[in-house]
């Protein structure tokens, strides 16, 4: 299925391509939930280093954009050598202290959505770990991305 023809959620999602190994698998013999999760986290990470914004810009800038919130709504299994793309968006922003990026779990054979996500993001200063302002880099790059609803 070529993911031009899916029906995305929303428009031009970042794509995140994943192959289901034993690894992945627990004893109820599908995708573990845990691992939705970490995919959502690959998947949000590498759409950040895409955008320009890695771990060591974070650092450098002493500020994280951190998960406040988080939705998780598990719609169908995944199984043992499923093809899958994980989309992300980021889609709101207040250009301030909180972003929301949301996710769409998909199965490249039938198309079917597995999982839709969301999460309340908010800007950090990583050494005291308090609600910090955004820089203008986090503006300037995240702001750019942000979608329309």
């Amino acid at each position: 299925m070529e993911s031009s023809s899916i029906n995305w959620d929303y428009p031009e999602p970042f794509l995140l391509d994943v192959s289901v190994d034993a690894s992945h698998i627990d004893g109820l013999k599908h995708v573990n939930n845990a691992v939705y999760v970490s995919w959502c986290e690959d998947a949000g990470w590498a759409h950040s280093i895409e955008l320009g914004l890695g771990i060591d810009d974070y650092h450098n800038l002493n500020r994280a954009m951190a998960i406040r919130h988080s939705e998780f709504d598990y719609l169908q299994a995944g199984y043992l050598n499923d093809q899958l793309l994980v989309a992300t968006w980021l889609t709101a922003s207040d250009g301030k202290l909180a972003m929301e990026r949301r996710f769409q779990l998909l199965r490249k054979s039938d198309g079917a959505t597995l999982l839709r996500a969301r999460w309340d993001l908010v800007c950090i200063e990583i050494t005291s770990g308090r609600p910090k302002r955004m820089p203008e880099d986090f503006k300037r790059i995240y702001g750019a991305a942000v979608i329309d609803l």
